[in-house]
């Protein structure tokens, strides 16, 4: 039986294996002494640990975002599970796999490449068919796009997470569609499609999540509409016509607005009716795949309520753990 992850532990219950630090620091109690907490990471996600009366020795013994072998026992505290360290330590080169250590999405990404690809090519729009087309082709964008998480701390933030969020929207374009005949069904399910594409190259996903530098410099949302450009070019050769003006322009649009607000980072705000839509599902996936994450890594814990989630402002409701009739 392989060990449990960290999302799978009870009260009480100890640990011993390596994970993969962050957000390291060194704190005082109540009594000036000095204590080690820490996040640690596996391919179920992270988990605070606290190691009490931690000497200098300890503390410098490993740099945050290294791997470490740690021993621990689990501790319900306030509703929340936490790690109480007994020893933690640099875990030697070898000894460990990083790719091990990604949470990767349950959904099988074959699948949801595959629908896609049949999203795609049900667009009755010969030259967004053609962009499309053009995505699929370029082999580096398909194999990042299949691995990129969406996000590194938020919504979808796992391997394959990118891909998953981005069929999510586009399956819920193609059903909201037909409510809304002056809606541009293939644009919006063009904009869901290319939307987040430059996050392929903004984020890095191989050993850790973290930013690019042109990530860091540039941003999803630029990089994005730079690589839009190439697409096109690829289009207009498929089709053998000039990709239309206005439709480039367009999709630009949905690029640069669909973080909604200027406050939020968009460049632009929504100015047609598929840029508003492209927000709002996006808003939508994002939302409700944290609400739905916070209740689910908690479901184990008693009570009818998660912890306070500071990055969300508010507690879960769980509801009654009495089996349902």
């Amino acid at each position: 039986m392989p060990p449990k992850t960290l999302r799978e532990l009870r009260d009480g219950e100890t640990l011993e294996g390596v994970f993969l630090t962050s957000g390291k620091q060194v704190r005082s109690n109540k009594n000036g002494q000095p204590y080690l907490q820490v996040d640690l990471c596996d391919r179920s996600g992270p988990m605070t640990a606290r190691l009490w009366n931690c000497d200098e020795k300890r503390s410098k013994s490993f740099e945050d975002g290294e791997f470490v072998r740690a021993k621990a026992r689990a501790q319900l505290f306030q509703g929340a599970m936490q790690l109480i360290l007994t020893d933690i330590e640099k875990a030697p080169e070898g000894s460990f796999n990083p790719a091990d250590f990604l949470p990767r999405t349950e959904m099988d990404v074959s699948r949801l490449l595959e629908r896609l690809r049949g999203l795609i090519r049900s667009m009755d729009s010969h030259h967004l068919r053609a962009l499309g087309e053009a995505f699929l082709m370029d082999g580096d964008l398909i194999e990042g796009f299949c691995r990129a998480p969406a996000g590194i701390r938020q919504h979808h933030a796992y391997i394959g997470g990118l891909l998953e969020h981005v069929v999510n929207m586009m399956e819920v374009s193609d059903r909201v569609s037909p409510l809304y005949p002056g809606l541009n069904r293939d644009l919006l399910l063009c904009g869901c499609l290319l939307h987040d594409m430059g996050k392929v190259r903004e984020l890095s996903y191989q050993a850790s999540f973290g930013y690019t530098d042109e990530g860091q410099l540039v941003g999803h949302i630029s990089l994005g509409a730079i690589m839009l450009e190439g697409l096109l070019v690829k289009a207009a050769e498929l089709t053998g016509e000039p990709f239309p003006s206005e439709l480039r322009l367009r999709i630009h649009h949905l690029i640069a607005s669909h973080h909604g607000t200027l406050e939020f980072g968009s460049p632009k705000v929504p100015m047609t009716p598929e840029a508003q839509a492209l927000h709002l599902i996006d808003m939508l996936g994002s939302k409700i795949h944290q609400f739905l994450r916070e209740i689910r890594s908690h479901q184990a814990d008693p009570g009818a309520w998660t912890p306070f989630d500071n990055s969300l402002g508010r507690k879960f409701f769980k509801g009654s753990a009495e089996p349902k009739a």
